[in-house]
């Protein structure tokens, strides 16, 4: 996976909102993913192939549909590598404060 390709993909509003309506139901297919977009199957279709490239969606074919799933393992890297690292610090700053005001509530 290229990280540059997942902040790519998840740089468009309209890929976001397509990542939103598979988080919010999985497996839809094209015409479903069309549905309240103005714009073309054809539109769609390309930021589709975009998030697929960036493996943020996985696809099944089903007889002569293809269905669209979320794949969240991308999102998840990133937010580990980028976001989890400078939460670390500030979680151990409340860990430390509730230990100090735990300490002090025994001394009274």
């Amino acid at each position: 996976m290229s990280v540059d390709a997942v902040f790519k993909a998840l740089a468009d509003p309209v890929r976001r909102e397509i990542l939103d309506r598979l988080y919010a139901r999985n497996g839809q297919t094209l015409s479903e993913l069309c549905e309240g977009h103005d714009m073309s199957r054809q539109a769609v279709t390309k930021h589709l192939a975009i998030l697929e490239e960036a493996n943020l969606i996985a696809t099944r074919k089903e007889g002569r549909e293809k269905l669209h799933f979320l794949n969240p393992v991308p999102i998840s890297e990133i937010a580990d590598r980028w976001i989890g690292k400078f939460e670390r610090s500030r979680l151990r700053a409340l860990n430390e404060l509730k230990k100090n005001l735990e300490g002090k509530r025994d001394d009274k």
